[in-house]
């Protein structure tokens, strides 16, 4: 194995056991990391990313499915919207100018704003969904509950096309403020069910374009799935305020630098 690659794979590593520690989705460490620390280009990063998440999310699915914990309606309403949305803007990024940085600088710029929403998400998300439980039962909101469902996934869609980031901590806190009643298990589960096919059409329309390097997507995995099982058997020794303060902190700082890059 060569030494980048070893780095990769230790990367991979450190970011799954962060994922196991806090929940948050690995796009929102692993896009940045290998752009600002190992000088990948924007679109490769986030092409090889949104695969990488399509395949460890797609264990995620199957396990929560096993269990019943994803609402199938709801992760089809997000999918309704999400997966035309990120074909759509997978062919306004082909219809960019070849050669050209303007595809890096909307990477660049969409992933820095996605960091930063998610880090509003893990430090506000409990109380959006407090907000959210008490005007549940309006008749407006219930009347168009399914609609805004799939404008949320379009929103999504676009977001996690651009910057690998959204179909985690964004796409949890969306389902908590739509849906506060519903248990957190089945919100995590059906958010997982509805990012691996969403993933996977925005990391394949990547590859289309030559966003995807397939060794690194290799060495990523090699090192993140043991990092996600230390961090989640670590997790509960770890207070969890402490740990979503520190993330959301961090987010944010790599967040404005992508931006003012």
């Amino acid at each position: 194995m060569r030494a980048m690659d070893s780095l990769y794979t230790l990367s991979g590593f450190a970011v799954g056991a962060i994922v196991g520690l806090t929940g948050v989705g690995g796009g929102s460490l692993m896009t940045p990391l290998l752009v600002l620390v190992f000088g990948v280009h924007p679109a490769t990063a986030v092409g090889t990313d949104l695969l990488y998440a399509a395949l460890t999310k797609a264990g995620g699915t199957v396990a929560h499915g096993r269990k019943g914990h994803i609402d199938w309606a709801i992760t089809g309403r997000l999918a309704l919207g999400s997966i035309p949305a990120a074909a759509i803007t997978i062919y306004v990024l082909s219809q960019l100018p070849k050669g050209s940085n303007a595809i890096g600088a909307i990477i660049s710029n969409g992933l820095g704003f996605a960091l930063l929403l998610t880090a509003i998400a893990v430090l506000f998300g409990r109380k959006l969904r407090d907000y959210a439980a008490v005007h549940d039962d309006s008749p407006l909101r219930q009347r168009h509950l399914g609609k805004i469902t799939v404008a949320v996934g379009a929103i999504l869609g676009v977001l996690v096309t651009i910057s690998s980031v959204g179909a985690g901590a964004l796409g949890v806190a969306a389902l908590f403020f739509l849906y506060p009643k519903l248990s957190p298990i089945k919100i995590v589960g059906s958010d997982v069910a509805h990012a691996v096919p969403l993933t996977l059409v925005a990391g394949l329309g990547h590859w289309a374009l030559g966003g995807v390097d397939w060794s690194l997507l290799g060495s990523l995995l090699l090192g993140s799935l043991p990092g996600i099982w230390l961090g989640t058997h670590v997790s509960a020794k770890v207070p969890e305020h402490i740990l979503r303060r520190l993330l959301a902190s961090m987010l944010i700082l790599i967040g404005g630098k992508l931006i003012v890059a």
